[in-house]
């Protein structure tokens, strides 16, 4: 895990699978080529050597290793692999026949297959459970996440970094924190309003200053530029966090939805989309109520007939699963589609703010109120077309699409250099300091 980490960020990196020596105090950088084969071949072998998940007392939490977190934690290292990453000569696919898509994929298909046959794990019937139980430190294995990263109740910044913000101290965190990241405005009209992903993930409102009397804050509503990921919410918790640090959180490492994905992108790539369609219908039939499924599932994925539609909507249906859960850049770099994406997002935010094109049908004014419990905002003119005037219905409301709040800067500063030279981070100077010159930054930083 440690070198899958090392090599998604740092690209190449010096490989020590043995004690160290004198003669090896000091290492240049190794080919990640020859690090995902190491990686690969011993997860290969991991996997014989330990139980599935409830199989036996080592496995019946996701703090623990179990047999289906290692086998879709090899298929997505064979995936990475044998994608696309800057080497020094520019991005492309390795030139090692050991790591081809031809070699790897199979592999990778027939792990996720094994995962899924296995019946040990399944995706939670409410997409929202998934992020709740996380919240609520629910940590029984054989439900949708595999594996995380545990934290005890001091350690971990998971809320603390990426919740719903919370202005102070309140009936719900004794720590205000979160909202430090969140999605682009736009991904909210991304999804189709009836996804229920949507409003777990994208959350247009904070959390106030609390009432000095009663220590009680309400809900409120942010500018159309901030938006926070909903799948972080000290609301959802069990504890009531009073570190002023951390907030003990698990961070989900790995979950079920992600090897259904791999299992729908490998089938596509090896036998074509008929092939990935049962996967992709499992991602979606969550997504969806079954009311919608005649029209968002069935003609959906009928409609993807050939290789590079099936592709692009497994692409997108990435974005739609997996939004705040920091897994994105990984496989839009493996994809060889950082740039375009990334370009593609300031493209989207200049139309959201004209509304134009796409987000023609965004509404200008938002009208709110508060439910009865006093805190809970409810909203209309969030959803595309809201636009009657709801005056008399809710007592306040403002410009939501306002293009002040989208100003050229922040649009542009999605990226500050040129992506496809700039995939990895630099090693640190501290590093070569102390490195007896071995170390470089010689590209893609």
């Amino acid at each position: 895990m440690y070198y899958a980490d090392l090599v998604k960020t740092w690209g190449d990196v010096p490989a020590r699978f043995d004690p160290i020596k004198t003669e090896t105090l000091y290492l240049p950088k190794t080919s990640r080529d020859s690090i995902y084969k190491k990686l690969i071949a011993d997860l290969g072998e991991a996997e014989n050597l330990v139980a599935w998940p409830n199989e036996s007392s080592a496995t019946n939490d996701v703090e623990h290793i179990s047999k289906a977190f290692v086998k879709g934690f090899r298929a997505r290292l064979c995936m990475n692999a044998a994608g696309y990453s800057q080497y020094p000569d520019g991005i492309h696919r390795s030139t090692d026949p050991d790591l081809s898509v031809e070699k790897l994929y199979p592999i990778a298909l027939q792990e996720c297959q094994d995962v899924i046959n296995s019946g040990t794990v399944h995706l939670q019937p409410s997409f929202e459970t998934v992020f709740k139980n996380n919240c609520q430190d629910v940590i029984t294995a054989g439900n949708e996440a595999l594996w995380e990263i545990p934290f005890s109740d001091g350690r971990g910044r998971m809320l603390f970094t990426f919740a719903v913000r919370h202005k102070s101290v309140d009936q719900f965190t004794g720590q205000a924190r979160g909202g430090q990241a969140g999605p682009l405005p736009f991904m909210y009209y991304d999804y189709n309003s009836q996804d229920t992903r949507r409003d777990v993930t994208c959350v247009p409102y904070y959390w106030g200053v609390a009432d000095p009397n009663t220590g009680i804050a309400q809900q409120e509503l942010s500018d159309i530029d901030t938006w926070y990921f909903g799948k972080y919410r000290y609301e959802w918790m069990s504890r009531y966090v009073t570190s002023t640090n951390d907030d003990g959180v698990n961070k989900i490492y790995m979950r079920y939805a992600e090897v259904v994905l791999m299992a729908a992108e490998a089938a596509n790539e090896l036998n074509g989309p008929s092939a990935a369609a049962p996967y992709l219908k499992m991602i979606r039939e969550r997504a969806f109520p079954q009311s919608a499924w005649a029209q968002e599932v069935d003609d959906y994925i009928n409609g993807l007939t050939t290789k590079d539609a099936m592709f692009n909507a497994i692409v997108n249906e990435n974005k739609l699963e997996f939004t705040g859960e920091m897994v994105r850049k990984e496989s839009l770099i493996r994809w060889n589609l950082l740039k375009n994406k990334l370009d593609e997002a300031k493209a989207k935010m200049y139309n959201l703010r004209a509304r134009t094109g796409e987000y023609a049908d965004v509404p200008s004014k938002i009208y709110y109120d508060y439910a009865d419990d006093g805190v809970t905002l409810k909203m209309y003119g969030l959803n595309r077309g809201e636009t009657d005037d709801k005056s008399g219905d809710y007592a306040y409301n403002t410009t939501w699409a306002d293009p002040s709040n989208l100003v050229d800067t922040k649009v542009e500063s999605i990226y500050a250099q040129d992506p496809d030279a700039h995939e990895f981070w630099p090693i640190w100077q501290v590093f070569i300091d102390a490195s007896n010159g071995k170390l470089t930054n010689d590209y893609g930083y």
